[in-house]
């Protein structure tokens, strides 16, 4: 079973009826008690920074979140739910994040001929080897993204995806189990769903 964080910020739906033509159950979930017990857990979002991890803290979804990444069970962050992942965001104002991630949150600054918000397909490529969530996906593969803001983990090491607009930044990270991604997979047609698929098989611990 898959749970998806419900925080009132995001395509829930969407992100359900994805995993569902994949086969696979999904519910979604405000209670904080399912959250921390999920097997799998998806956090998605759509909008601001700010707003979104207030609303993660008013609904005392905070450390079920963390508690969960803690065990290390098969965790996906999509679009601003990679972004939260991080410690600091700075979309309208200064804004502490989950801090799972070292690292921040910061809008394009690139050349004005580009449009912000980036929008539409892009090719990723991988710049630390393969990761198991994207097993059977082409390395020539295009995802679906929608975003002025991106996230700059002071890890190099975490990150799994780079996608280059104006310049390269991250596209996915990968910590153990932890997966998050700045795309949208469940708008990103057969390898979008592939990806979900192989999220739903993940070991539900990581190796060690």
């Amino acid at each position: 079973m898959i749970t998806i964080v419900d925080y009132q910020m995001g395509n829930l739906r969407s992100v359900q009826k994805a995993l569902e033509r994949v086969g696979q159950e999904a519910v979604i979930s405000s209670d904080p008690r399912e959250i921390a017990e999920a097997e799998r857990l998806i956090l998605p979002g759509v909008g601001g920074f700010g707003e979104a991890i207030a609303e993660i803290r008013h609904r005392d979804l905070e450390q079920p979140i963390l508690d969960f990444i803690a065990s290390e069970r098969p965790f996906l962050g999509i679009c601003l739910g990679l972004q939260l992942l991080f410690e600091t965001g700075y979309e309208a104002g200064e804004h502490r994040g989950l801090g799972v991630l070292a690292g921040d949150v910061v809008r394009f600054d690139i050349d004005p001929t580009l449009k912000v918000p980036h929008m539409g397909w892009n090719r990723v490529t991988a710049p630390q080897g393969r990761s198991p969530i994207l097993e059977g996906i082409p390395e020539t593969a295009h995802f679906y993204f929608v975003h002025s803001y991106y996230v700059r983990p002071s890890d190099r090491e975490v990150v799994a995806l780079e996608c280059d607009y104006g310049g390269p930044f991250c596209a996915m990270v990968r910590r153990g189990n932890l997966h998050a991604v700045q795309f949208h997979p469940e708008k990103s047609q057969a390898d979008g769903l592939r990806l979900l698929e192989n999220f739903a098989s993940l070991p539900l611990h990581a190796p060690a």
